[in-house]
């Protein structure tokens, strides 16, 4: 029997204008994407977004939440400002996602992705302890509207990650691999990381990029192909522990390069899938 092939998406976002959204993604001839969300957007635009994916025949794989508060994208700050880890953001960034999670289950979305954050490599720091009831809140808001929540990979080790998995100990946690992020964090080469957390990976992003040169910046996205992430090598290891999910191509970028990127990746990504 023919092993069915991986769907390729788009990572993107929507404001006033959600069909534009889906738009975008359906001139790309892509059947899925994973959308970028403030939780706060009114929720007739979110009936807007889910009847324009509908119409287009577009599968929203992923609500992916913006957190409040400030995100600085880089070592020095990173760590007290990304994901759950900043205590004076934490309980503002749960119900941020509890409710995203809230709106995935009222419209159909399985899951909803956001970076944790810096999470502490020592399971006896504290601050680890408050992370992982933290994301337990999240992960059985979850689990009452049939919604996952999936770590976009990034600012933890492999190792680390597994841990926070095995800790909060729901069953409705997965992984959206960013190989790249991996890469750009310094964490690990991601093909590496799929025998440490394979087993969840539940959505991809495919992004490339370069592992980091100095102590305080990321290393540097790339277009796909790029970088140094593997995807010939990659994707036949995620089919192999039985992954079935979307490859999400994403490009920090923006303007006419952005779209050129992405549709480059498109046809780089095809005959893997």
């Amino acid at each position: 029997m023919a092993q069915t092939k991986l769907k390729i998406g788009v990572m993107t976002g929507f404001g006033e204008n959600p069909e534009e959204s889906i738009q975008k993604v359906q001139s790309l001839g892509l059947p899925s994407c994973q959308m970028g969300i403030s939780a706060s957007e009114p929720k007739e635009r979110f009936k807007r977004l889910m009847a324009a994916a509908e119409a287009a025949g577009v599968e929203i794989t992923t609500f992916w939440v913006g957190l409040p508060g400030p995100s600085k994208w880089n070592f020095l700050e990173g760590p007290g400002t990304i994901g759950f880890v900043p205590e004076k953001w934490r309980a503002e960034r749960v119900e941020a996602v509890k409710k995203g999670a809230r709106l995935a289950g009222e419209f159909g979305v399985a899951s909803v992705t956001t970076h944790a954050g810096f999470i502490p490599e020592n399971p006896g720091d504290p601050v680890y302890a408050a992370v992982v009831a933290a994301l337990k809140e999240i992960a059985l808001v979850g689990k009452e509207v049939g919604v996952e929540f999936w770590f976009e990979t990034g600012q933890e080790t492999p190792v680390c990650l597994l841990r926070t998995i095995q800790d909060i100990g729901t069953d409705n946690l997965g992984i959206n691999l960013d190989p790249a992020n991996l890469l750009m964090y310094g964490r690990a080469n991601p093909i590496d990381a799929l025998d440490v957390f394979g087993q969840y990976v539940r959505g991809v992003h495919a992004k490339d990029g370069e592992y980091p040169t100095n102590g305080r910046e990321l290393g540097v996205e790339k277009p796909l192909g790029e970088g140094r992430v593997n995807f010939p090598v990659l994707i036949p290891k995620l089919k192999a522990l039985g992954f079935r999910g979307a490859l999400t191509i994403e490009r920090e970028i923006k303007g006419p390069k952005q779209t050129e990127d992405i549709m480059r990746a498109i046809e780089l990504l095809k005959p893997l899938c």
